[in-house]
């Protein structure tokens, strides 16, 4: 009543105090900043690219897939210091040889040692976790890295294998290593009555029995150069929505490493077919009770893989070889067809001085590597999908450890990512052929 009559008004009243208009005031400056950010983050042909890549002509760049740079009279130049864009919706890529790609490639060749900053040092006094060589720091926020952007940029390039690359690599491999000889034990590269050293426990001897002996086949079921075109298929989430499988049911041999899945889930992605894979005894150990129980669980899940052959690195220590053993075991209790092959541990040995040798130092080199070092051999073209050792894809996004779930390595087991690096040091050299896009 009182302030009715002294005509008392509130003071707030008719202003916009945090209503409608100041929280538009608000919004605005947020999105003007974030576009400002977006600008100086991207650079400025950003949007500049978008505009006159439909203006692209002629045979070079009629075929563009992916960093592009214009000039002011909007001719296209390759993309350089921080100015690359990856274009993904473009069908087509340059031809190996131009002078395009002799750059890119030349740009992933300069790049001698992976090391990316980390962004939490609190994994180790150094700022490295213990699961990488001191040589090799990788951060699990990393946004853009140069390897990253230069693997990007390379993408524009149709790949091509280098025969003299190639001849000179499977040279070095038949030397050291000699898989159409070596990869398996075999009858012939192991006669009854040999005290077989294992690959890790060398004091430790195996001798071969004959009840041993007869597990081995007569020879190796597979020669130098058998094969025109083979895949190898690593479980990484790299492959996840690459729509890659009619492209890998193609090649003439597909290696697989420790019986993934492929059921129809999966196998737009990752294919199906299948002619070696690997298993770990680790994973019988733990899914399969050592196979000790039942047994028919184990051998309904190796009927996804059709007629393939399995290996299994049974002479890695003394604890692999009574439940690789078992496998073969109980196939044949099955009646079962299929192949059951061992890695001889010194051609394992062997392989895993070469990459030494080539930066990979690791307690064990993971299944993936050593399928695709057999590949080199096996194979005169190699093509990798799956393989990938970082939390991003190239372009930046998050992804899986595997395809299939999220589950980490045991830390400081493999070098994953030193493999990865030699990899993508070995498409650039036309060697092989790495797959991380999707396929069309």
């Amino acid at each position: 009543m009182l302030r009715r009559r002294m005509g008392y008004s509130d003071p707030s009243s008719g202003k916009d105090i945090l209503g409608n208009r100041s929280l538009c005031f608000i919004f605005i400056c947020a999105f003007g900043l974030v576009t400002l950010l977006q600008q100086i983050l991207y650079g400025k042909n950003y949007i500049k690219s978008a505009q006159q890549f439909s203006r692209l002509k002629g045979d070079e760049t009629g075929n563009w897939t992916g960093p592009v740079n214009f000039s002011d009279d909007g001719s296209l130049k390759p993309a350089r210091n921080g100015r690359k864009r990856y274009l993904e919706n473009y069908d087509g890529s340059f031809e190996y040889n131009s002078t395009a790609c002799r750059e890119l490639r030349q740009e992933i060749m300069d790049v001698k040692v992976l090391t990316i900053n980390m962004v939490n040092r609190k994994n180790h006094g150094h700022g490295c976790p213990p699961s990488f060589h001191k040589s090799l720091c990788l951060s699990a926020r990393v946004k853009t890295s140069e390897l990253f952007e230069r693997w990007r940029n390379l993408q524009v390039c149709r790949w091509e294998q280098n025969k003299e690359e190639t001849s000179n690599f499977k040279m070095s491999l038949s030397r050291c290593c000699n898989a159409p000889s070596f990869l398996f034990t075999t009858k012939r590269n192991t006669p009854a009555g040999t005290k077989l050293r294992y690959e890790v426990d060398t004091s430790g001897i195996l001798p071969i029995t004959t009840e041993v002996f007869k597990m081995f086949p007569d020879d190796m079921p597979y020669s130098k150069s058998q094969y025109k075109k083979c895949a190898v298929i690593g479980n990484g989430g790299i492959i996840k929505n690459s729509k890659c499988g009619k492209e890998i049911d193609s090649a003439d041999f597909v290696f697989r490493c420790n019986i993934p899945p492929i059921n129809d889930k999966y196998s737009a992605d990752v294919g199906t077919k299948t002619d070696l894979v690997t298993i770990n005894p680790s994973i019988i150990t733990e899914r399969f009770q050592k196979l000790e129980k039942w047994r028919r669980p184990f051998y309904e899940v190796l009927q996804n893989y059709e007629n393939s052959s399995v290996v299994l690195p049974a002479f890695y220590n003394t604890r692999n070889t009574d439940v690789s053993f078992r496998v073969k075991y109980m196939l044949d209790d099955f009646d079962s067809q299929r192949g059951v092959f061992f890695f001889h541990p010194q051609y394992l040995l062997n392989v895993q001085r070469f990459w030494a040798v080539q930066g990979v130092r690791a307690k064990r080199l993971s299944s993936g590597l050593m399928l695709v070092t057999a590949a080199l051999e096996m194979c005169e073209e190699v093509h990798l999908y799956g393989f990938w050792a970082f939390p991003m894809n190239p372009s930046g996004i998050f992804i899986t450890h595997h395809y299939y779930d999220n589950v980490k390595p045991r830390p400081g087991f493999h070098a994953m990512p030193h493999e990865i690096f030699n990899f993508i040091h070995m498409h650039t050299r036309g060697i092989l052929n790495v797959h991380t896009g999707q396929c069309t």
